[in-house]
């Protein structure tokens, strides 16, 4: 029973590895060839054969390191005559030169784990002609144009279209008095009639359709009596304005019948009855008081004395005034509003980046702007230290021998940075420095560079050595600290920010030194900037 149980194991074992190696063998990797040329694209091709029902699955995420993936193609599907291939491309790139292999990638086929080979491929150097290939000088530095910040192009922006809102709500407005302005320029009387043969065309039916329909009546009847008669017609009542009319004809201003007038204390009446006590008229009635109303104003038309030459430049010189005194009133509202204008932008933009930004930005602040500047990425002296600065730093013509300086700035009004070389003697082959020289070489390192910011006029230095770290992990020396500089315009002196760091070389030894106002508020910001990017090329 036991030689039996053994024997059934050995074979089920031994179908599923024969099964894994037939798995196996359907893998097959193709590549478009094993030599290629740095930052040539590499195109890899899995393959593996099945029929209809196979399940093939590639990894979501394939690691090809050390090659780079550039792209992933969609699974195609090829149909043969008696199976299916099932074709699957990646896209991957390297740009260092030697022999790499195409590590081997787990694909699932039917739930079973198959592996892919791997496959050797050579990655070599471009060949630079360094001989007959012509050379060409360095071109010189481009001035680049100083770009406005952020914050002052959204101020602009937002400050634009609401000039541009208010504009077009100013037009509105200037359009419909306008229209006003020219409906009121029609003669009183050419404009009572007009409104009156308006009111012809109204079929008045309910009682609010009366109400309006007297109202339009007897304002028409009104504001001629006003612009015409020189009564205050619009804002009497029925009474007051019948006994303003009856002391106009008994001092003969006004020469009308009392038939007229009769006739328009009816309608009048009818009016009030409309307006206050809710009657509705029949139509027939409002139809007669409307023409009551146009032989109202036609005859007071003709009753009114021609106005004389005094009175018509009299006229003339008030709605000039009047004119004057309107456009100075529109002036001081356009004023008012982009005032109103200026101050919600402005609220807005302290709401949104703060009170010190905003005010920096309008005040053109040295440093912000600075900071705001587009910064210059250029590399320095040998060997070649990249730098990323708010401006290029211009070599100092007239330094010692054995010294090459690179500066740009001022510690009084922005950001001083500056970058110095020392030639130094090489170290002497196969003599090993003690752990105390180091140190004594480190600090009489430090004194030289203390000596230095003192010759330069700095005093009341409160500088400490500090450790700092590189970009590739070299520990180097590091001072940080204040000192007083002094001014030669106030003579007066000014607590600066310093931060130093050392890289020391075989045979130069190499100083990025900032200096800025300790209390400026982006000069720290500038500095963090500025020793981020710095970096040592050991390889162009």
């Amino acid at each position: 029973m036991r030689k039996t149980f053994l024997l059934f194991f050995s074979l089920v074992l031994f179908s599923f590895t024969s099964g894994i190696g037939q798995v196996y063998k359907e893998i097959l990797i193709a590549v478009d060839s094993t030599e290629f040329k740095i930052g040539e694209q590499i195109n890899i091709r899995f393959q593996v054969k099945g029929d209809s029902l196979s399940k093939i699955q590639f990894p979501k995420q394939p690691n090809f390191a050390p090659f780079e993936l550039l792209e992933i193609f969609p699974l195609d599907t090829i149909r043969a005559q008696t199976h299916y291939l099932f074709i699957k491309k990646y896209a991957l790139i390297q740009f260092d030169s030697g022999n790499y292999w195409i590590p081997k990638q787990k694909i699932l086929i039917n739930g079973v784990n198959a592996i892919s080979d791997s496959i050797s491929i050579r990655i070599n150097t471009v060949v630079v002609d360094t001989l007959e290939q012509p050379l060409f000088d360095i071109k010189p530095l481009v001035k680049l144009e100083r770009r406005y910040k952020e914050l002052t192009k959204q101020i602009a922006v937002i400050f634009f279209i609401l000039l541009v809102l208010a504009f077009l709500i100013f037009l509105g407005l200037r359009f419909q008095k306008k229209r006003e302005e020219k409906r009121k320029k029609i003669p009183p009387f050419e404009r009572a009639l007009l409104e009156l043969k308006a009111l012809e065309e109204e079929r008045p039916r309910l009682q609010e359709e009366y109400k309006s329909y007297y109202s339009k009546l007897t304002e028409v009847v009104r504001r001629y009596l006003e612009e015409e008669a020189n009564i205050t017609a619009l804002e009497s009542t029925s009474k007051e304005l019948l006994k303003k009319l009856e002391l106009l004809i008994d001092s003969g201003k006004l020469d009308l019948s009392t038939e007229t007038l009769l006739s328009l204390k009816q309608v009048l009446e009818h009016a009030d009855l409309v307006k206050f006590a809710r009657s509705a008229p029949e139509f027939e009635v409002a139809t007669s008081d409307r023409n009551i109303v146009e032989d109202v104003v036609i005859k007071t038309q003709e009753a009114l004395p021609e106005p004389t030459q005094e009175e018509i430049e009299a006229t003339a010189a008030f709605q000039k005034k009047l004119k004057k005194k309107k456009f100075k009133f529109q002036l001081k509202i356009a004023g008012l509003g982009i005032l109103v204008l200026i101050i919600i932008v402005f609220l807005i933009s302290i709401y949104k980046y703060g009170f010190e930004n905003v005010k920096d930005t309008l005040i053109q602040y040295p440093t912000k702007v600075l900071m705001n500047n587009q910064w210059v990425q250029s590399q320095y002296g040998t060997p070649p230290i990249f730098l990323s600065t708010p401006e290029v730093l211009i070599r100092k013509a007239e330094t010692p021998k054995g010294i090459t300086i690179f500066s740009a700035g001022d510690p009084l009004n922005t950001v001083y940075v500056q970058i110095s070389f020392l030639e130094q003697a090489p170290p002497e082959e196969g003599k090993e420095k003690s752990e105390e020289e180091q140190q004594q070489e480190a600090q009489d390192l430090i004194n030289e560079i203390l000596a230095s910011l003192e010759q330069d006029g700095a005093t009341n230095m409160l500088i400490n050595p500090d450790p700092y770290k590189t970009k590739d992990g070299s520990e180097v020396i590091q001072l940080s600290g204040t000192l007083d500089l002094l001014n030669p315009e106030s003579k007066e002196r000014t607590r600066c920010r310093l931060r130093s760091i050392i890289l020391p070389f075989n045979q130069v030894q190499v100083e990025l030194r900032i200096l800025s106002d300790k209390e400026d508020r982006y000069g720290e910001e500038i500095e963090n900037r500025i020793i981020e990017s710095l970096e040592v090329l050991k390889e162009l």
